[in-house]
């Protein structure tokens, strides 16, 4: 049997290459990364839960969320020099360990009722931290495990199994958390360990061989940051897509605070997960047919414009089932644009810089996305989220008409 190699491989194997579905290494770096997606998607709804349905506020659940997004701020440049350096699987397995141990204290804490705000605070962080090496590690493990034609496809894949994880994870979180308030957090430990088990079966290697040579923290960290400077078209879309993930931040806590002052319950909260999954997993596993007939420019415009109609219609609507119609349509034209935007970074990105190159537009065009959390929380507690969601919508115009103006993105 010839081995497959990733998109820039030294070899091809002969003849044509076999199915995804019949790729060993890559189910096995799928289902590993789909249980640690699926336990991150429920430690999302099950922190702002564990924090509103007990003695906390929105400006609580905001500084929770706060210190979860932070470390895409802090840790993205030394992640993506790390993902570069070390042995991938290794580092995903040692993110994984220390996500086990972080849930696994919350279980504890919640089982001894003696649930601390700065306890949760701090293992939101460190959890966060173990998710940002995980992830960026995996995203540029998956060129190495999958023949280069079917590069595209196994980025749907992964786009759509991260919607799937969200389809599943934040109901299953929001019944489990009704159930008892320690299942979610044990449910994400399982997902950890579930993760480091498959990871030890992979055969393949995650990186090609590294050429010897001197390393220099900040010289590894300008390469990548020199790299996205130099990527006209990037550059401008990462700008607005920056703003648009802050405001998603305010979007997505929005919809908690609504069903809790009409006295709804933490499983109403899981649905809106689960139908925004389902609309997220159809957009992903659409974007390779659109990706041949409309280009990347154009679908970050479409995408931006249909967010500017659908944000201020989650802000006029009294219906909750209404609701869950919009943030499916919203989750469908994102997880199109992801799988577009991933497939153009596969096929552009050196894979010896491409951990550094990914940290650097994950730091760009997600760093703030902590700020957005923090607001959310405070703007939730101090206005109406009529005004709030409102004021999101007048936001999200100016980005929508700051790409359609914009002859970088127009014209890459």
């Amino acid at each position: 049997m010839v081995t497959e190699v990733g998109s820039s491989g030294a070899s091809a194997p002969a003849g044509a290459p076999p199915p995804l579905r019949r790729n060993r290494d890559f189910l096995l770096l799928w289902t590993s990364a789909g249980a640690a997606q699926f336990g991150a998607r429920i430690s999302v709804i099950a922190y702002p839960l564990l924090v509103l349905w007990g003695d906390g506020t929105a400006s609580d659940a905001g500084l929770v969320a706060f210190a979860g997004l932070l470390p895409m701020l802090v840790l993205q440049l030394p992640a993506g020099v790390l993902v570069d350096r070390w042995d991938r699987r290794r580092l995903m397995q040692i993110s994984n360990a220390v996500g086990l141990l972080a849930m696994a204290s919350v279980v504890a804490a919640v089982l001894a009722d003696a649930v601390w705000l700065p306890h949760i605070i701090a293992v939101a962080f460190v959890d966060g931290s173990a998710t940002i090496f995980y992830q960026l590690a995996e995203r540029t493990a998956v060129r190495n495990v999958v023949h280069a034609d079917h590069l595209s496809s196994a980025l749907a894949q992964n786009e759509a199994r991260g919607r799937a994880a969200g389809l599943l994870g934040q109901p299953i979180g929001g019944a489990a958390f009704a159930a008892a308030s320690w299942l979610p957090f044990g449910a994400v430990a399982a997902g950890h360990l579930l993760s480091l088990v498959n990871l030890s079966l992979v055969r393949t290697p995650f990186q090609e061989e590294r050429a010897p040579g001197g390393r220099d923290w900040k010289e590894e960290v300008r390469q990548g940051l020199s790299w996205l400077w130099g990527q006209r078209f990037l550059r401008a879309a990462i700008a607005v897509v920056a703003g648009t993930n802050l405001l998603f931040q305010i979007v997505n806590m929005a919809p908690l605070v609504i069903i809790k002052a009409q006295g709804g319950s933490a499983a109403q909260v899981g649905l809106i997960g689960l139908v925004s999954g389902i609309g997220g997993v159809a957009g992903a596993l659409s974007a390779s047919k659109l990706m041949t007939g409309v280009s990347l420019p154009a679908i970050l415009i479409g995408t931006l414009a249909s967010w500017t109609v659908l944000v201020p219609a989650v802000a006029l609507t009294t219906q909750y089932w209404a609701m869950l119609a919009l943030f499916a349509a919203m989750s469908f034209s994102g997880a199109a644009l992801n799988v577009g935007a991933g497939a153009y970074m596969a096929q552009l990105v050196p894979d010896e810089i491409h951990g550094k190159a990914m940290s650097a537009v994950m730091l760009a065009s997600w760093g703030a996305n902590s700020l957005g959390a923090l607001a959310a929380g405070f703007l939730l507690a101090a206005f109406s989220t009529f005004a709030v969601l409102m004021g999101v919508a007048v936001a999200m115009l100016l980005c929508t008409l700051t790409a359609a103006a914009s002859p970088a993105i127009r014209n890459p």
